[in-house]
């Protein structure tokens, strides 16, 4: 049996762990430093598996981690804290440290990286690891494990997080050698950001990150069995080409993959030589300017009536990085009836998923684009180009009978869709703007303009209550010069805002806008418009009548935030301007807006597209207009 060791001994072992650390630190500043110069790093080196961790992510280039330490990954928080190209922030639950890794991979086109111990800290990742899967988000997620002895042996904090997460992932892996932790990482990173972006899960033993081993960074990587198709077929190409350039009521149906490919600027092109309208999607905001003449705005169930129209009466429809989703088609059978199809997508998996393509384009979007831009002007040249002036006539019609707009509230309060409105016109085209999900979620998406990609994130797919705060937080570290918003309700702020107090001790001046209607709103609208106005289980209690459960400014007071409340509405525009003017600290300023207010336009669920009502009670009469 080992001895108590001697405080000699205590002091020599210090010593040399300080040596060993100083060397280390010496290694990653940048390769300026003195002891780096006397002894530049070569071939192999022996360090833990921690220890291996923390150098993959320097060599993959990671500069962000949002996490939470625990027993099992306890040995990686060591080494961590010696990197000086990590910067660590300790986020107060890990969904928040997953949702604000998602943030700044969607605002900085970059990977996002969050980390959790074992068993309930992993699990805890599942929603922000569901919710990157359903929006395509390019995330690595590092948990601990225990032991590997131990592993399936329903150990204290043990839980199968791979099983758990193998619907949800991209890819995901074990790892319980510590040699097999430098090629991995790099493999999942390499991963989660090709062909269709989204998470992988790297699930690492704790025996492997106390072992040591031989840190060797992959000088290449060999992924039998994944190789994303990025180039399309020509003949496709040519095809989609010469249905575009005949077409007499064509829709560029535009995705949120526009956005994840980069190919926003090509688009753009695409847009102006085709001549066609286009819609772009809640995930493809920004992908076309709102400002741009051919924009019809936001298909779908909360669409505008002339996007959603304009599906319908197409002749063809030119999908582009979207993936026919229930909220934009509708009852599927009866959606765009009179369109040809043409999808193009990077993951072959979409293609015919839901509405079969007459031509399927599989590639990344930059590559399809750039190979249609020339054979469309190609078609011009020889064919000329295709009269569409007519639908022009139909679908301005249709602009000028359904613009977007708003019924001001009866019962004192502001109305939510000014005070969005408002808040993008103050704040300009240049904020990021970030939402969770339900009624706050949908009038962001239409009464704020978006000029550019990547300025508006949410979750889309999975509709996660509680994303918008940690979002903006991940995603004003990634672009810490940027105003952003978080745009959030009453209901969602109260699952994730603790992270404001991330955000203050980690100097991340980020601004929410609480569009706090007391009430759960979009189940509320729902319960009014389906359940004969039962409310059950939706009044919140936290902005009507004089109890407020919180009171979201002594809260945001007690997280060392800067709290507003604006209840009139000639109090809007001073309370947003005070805000964009703070950068010093978090802000959060509590809107009390009407619990009366409903999301217009609106598509049933299950219900088709034709029957969209413009406001409660009033649909277009297609047929009459036709």
């Amino acid at each position: 049996m080992t001895g108590t060791p001697t405080p000699a001994q205590i002091a020599a072992r210090a010593e040399a762990r300080d040596q060993v650390r100083t060397e280390l630190r010496s290694r990653v500043v940048g390769g300026k430093t003195e002891p780096e110069a006397a002894a530049p790093r070569v071939g192999p080196e022996e360090v833990t598996g921690a220890e291996s961790i923390v150098r993959s992510l320097e060599e993959i280039g990671a500069d962000t981690v949002f996490g939470i330490p625990g027993g099992a990954i306890l040995p990686l928080y060591d080494p961590l804290m010696d990197s000086a190209k990590l910067r660590h922030i300790l986020v107060r639950h890990e969904q928040g440290g997953g949702h604000a890794a998602s943030g700044y991979a969607h605002a900085t086109g970059k990977v996002g990286v969050t980390m959790a111990t074992s068993g309930p800290g992993a699990t805890n990742l599942v929603t922000p690891i569901a919710d990157a899967h359903m929006d395509s988000i390019p995330l690595v997620a590092i948990t601990g494990q225990v032991g590997a002895a131990a592993i399936g042996t329903d150990a204290f904090q043990e839980a199968d997080i791979v099983g758990i997460t193998m619907p949800i992932t991209k890819h995901n892996f074990l790892v319980t050698d510590p040699d097999q932790i430098p090629r991995t990482i790099a493999e999942a990173f390499h991963i989660a950001s090709t062909g269709r972006p989204g998470p992988v899960l790297v699930d690492i033993a704790k025996s492997a990150m106390q072992s040591r081993t031989t840190f060797s960074w992959p000088q290449e990587l060999d992924l039998p069995g994944y190789h994303p198709v990025t180039k399309p077929h020509s003949k496709q190409i040519r095809e989609a080409a010469k249905l575009l350039a005949t077409a007499r009521r064509p829709v560029l149906y535009v995705g949120g993959g526009v956005i994840r490919s980069g190919a926003a600027d090509l688009l753009r092109k695409l847009v102006d030589l085709s001549g066609a309208p286009v819609v772009t999607t809640l995930m493809a905001r920004g992908a076309v300017p709102d400002s741009h003449p051919q924009h019809l705005g936001m298909p779908g169930m909360h669409g505008t009536v002339p996007a959603v129209a304009a599906l319908q009466k197409a002749d063809l429809v030119f999908a582009l990085g979207a993936r026919f989703d229930d909220r934009v088609t509708g009852k599927l059978s009866s959606f765009a009836p009179l369109a040809a199809i043409i999808h193009a997508d990077i993951d072959p998996a979409e293609i015919g998923k839901n509405r079969e393509a007459d031509v399927p384009i599989v590639g990344d979007l930059r590559e399809v684009i750039g190979d249609l831009l020339p054979e469309l002007a190609r078609e011009h040249e020889e064919h000329g180009k295709p009269d569409i002036e007519g639908w022009w006539r139909q679908l301005d019609e249709w602009r000028r009978t359904y613009p977007r707009g708003y019924t001001a509230p009866e019962d004192g309060h502001l109305a939510p869709q000014h005070v969005i409105q408002r808040l993008g016109e103050l704040t300009g085209p240049d904020g990021i703007y970030v939402a969770g999900v339900g009624q706050h979620q949908m009038w962001a998406a239409q009464f704020i303009s978006y000029e550019r990609p990547n300025t508006w994130i949410n979750s889309g797919g999975l509709g996660t209550m509680g994303y918008s705060v940690p979002a903006a937080m991940g995603a004003k570290v990634g672009q810490p010069d940027r105003t952003v918003w978080a745009i959030d309700g009453d209901g969602c702020f109260q699952m994730t805002n603790q992270e404001l107090a991330t955000c203050t001790i980690n100097d991340i001046p980020i601004k929410v806008a609480v569009i706090n209607n007391s009430s759960l709103g979009m189940v509320r609208q729902w319960q009014t418009l389906f359940y004969e106005s039962r409310y059950s289980n939706t009044d919140l209690h936290t902005g009507h009548g004089t109890m407020r459960v919180p009171d979201f400014v002594k809260l945001a007071d007690a997280y060392g935030c800067e709290g507003i409340r604006v209840e009139r509405a000639s109090d809007v525009d001073a309370a947003i301007k005070r805000a964009n003017q703070i950068d010093d600290r978090p802000v959060v300023v509590d809107f009390t807006v009407s619990r009366d207010a409903m999301v217009w336009p609106m598509v049933a669920a299950g219900v088709s597209n034709d029957d969209i009502q413009y406001a409660r009670g009033i649909s277009p009469a297609w047929d009459r207009e036709d």
